[in-house]
């Protein structure tokens, strides 16, 4: 049983898929473990640190991908420079664990299968109580949610805490969290923690308690349907519910110091929460994180990778925040993979075991075909 961690070549992407501490377990278990020369190199972890944990270096990129029985990855399958994709270098019938964004980017899927990999999608870990030390994306978000506010922070011309000096007192930062998911929940602390007056919003009536046991007002709207999608994320609701929506956060946007939005939608286009209208209306100065920059932003000035200012406001599109904190969000994310690794590894030998929920919501592809029904309907929209 081989078991690879790959060097990842997607552009800014700085985490790896196991780290020497989870190499060493794996070792520990009678598994061999080889890692690409550099795949650590961004997230501070070097070579000599993974074979002191066990683990063999391979130069020959192409090498690794073609003898692994597991190849584990952080980014889905790139394209290298040599024209080949990386998903050609994998051996058939052999086993693909990443983040692979299968309902955005289905056609990969698709590729997959045709290649016979059993590939399993650390974005479909399902959220439940058993899965939690699988769940990436929540390990991942938490990351993002504290960074957003430390960029806010830096941005913002203001101080966030309230302050009595010998020349006046500093009222403190108004912030503004829209969407109380893993990100949104991690940036109130962190907020909090800075000294802010925090504010948050969210459809889900539901995570009301969490907002305010964190410290934040939570801003509530009453919504005639349901609001919550399978595992608990929020749902993509009816266009005279964000109507509605809009309607109640314009004002709390337009008083806010800073505001962050976190609500995505996978395989869809972000919700828009912010207008142009509701940006003119914000102060001068402000500042906005958009954490759905990738997926076309929640805010209709955001540009992916971009801070630009529109009618003196500041919008921030950050890109793979997690990324810009590889050490932790390696550590983390290493965890979640090695958990998952437990359920299919049983006696050193790999048992893909469709009776287990997590693996069968996780698994994308096996035996040549595509199994998620999800993906399937995506790819025949992309297709059609």
């Amino acid at each position: 049983m081989k078991i690879a961690v790959a060097k990842e070549i997607e552009i800014c992407e700085r985490r790896v898929a196991l780290i020497p501490e989870t190499v060493a377990k794996l070792v520990k278990q009678g598994l061999e473990v080889f890692v690409e020369a550099g795949a650590g190199e961004k997230a501070f972890f070097s070579d000599a640190d993974y074979e002191t944990a066990g683990a063999k270096i391979i130069s020959d990129s192409a090498q690794l991908w073609s003898e692994a029985d597991i190849l584990l990855k952080v980014s889905p399958p790139q394209t290298r420079e040599d024209g080949r994709t990386e998903i050609e270098l994998l051996k058939p019938e052999s086993v693909l664990i990443s983040f692979l964004n299968p309902l955005g980017n289905p056609v990969i899927a698709q590729q997959l299968a045709n290649r016979q990999i059993t590939a399993l999608s650390m974005e479909l870990i399902p959220r439940s109580t058993r899965a939690q030390s699988m769940d990436a994306l929540s390990s991942q978000a938490s990351l993002a949610g504290y960074k957003a506010v430390l960029i806010a922070a830096a941005a913002l011309p203001k101080y966030f805490p309230m302050l009595t000096t010998a020349a006046g007192t500093i009222a403190p930062a108004k912030v503004f969290i829209m969407g109380a998911g893993v990100a949104g929940l991690q940036a109130i602390a962190t907020a909090r923690r800075l000294g802010a007056v925090v504010e948050a919003f969210d459809i889900r009536p539901a995570v009301k308690e969490e907002v305010q046991s964190l410290g934040a007002k939570f801003v509530e709207v009453k919504l005639e349907e349901e609001t919550v999608a399978a595992g608990g994320y929020a749902k993509e609701i009816s266009e005279d519910s964000k109507k509605r929506t809009q309607e109640l956060v314009a004002s709390h946007v337009k008083n806010a110091d800073i505001v962050i939005t976190t609500a995505q939608v996978p395989g869809r286009q972000a919700p828009r929460l912010v207008t142009e209208e509701m940006v003119a209306q914000m102060k001068p100065g402000s500042v906005i994180v958009d954490l759905a920059a990738e997926q076309g932003g929640n805010c209709a000035c955001t540009e992916a990778g971009k801070d630009i200012i529109w009618n003196g406001v500041t919008i921030i599109g950050p890109i793979n925040l997690p990324s810009s904190m590889p050490v932790h969000a390696s550590q983390l994310y290493a965890k979640n993979v090695t958990s998952l690794m437990q359920l299919l590894i049983k006696d050193k030998a790999l048992e893909i075991n469709f009776g287990d929920d997590i693996v069968d919501a996780a698994c994308v592809t096996h035996g040549g075909e595509i199994r998620n029904q999800r993906v399937k309907d995506a790819l025949q929209a992309v297709v059609v």
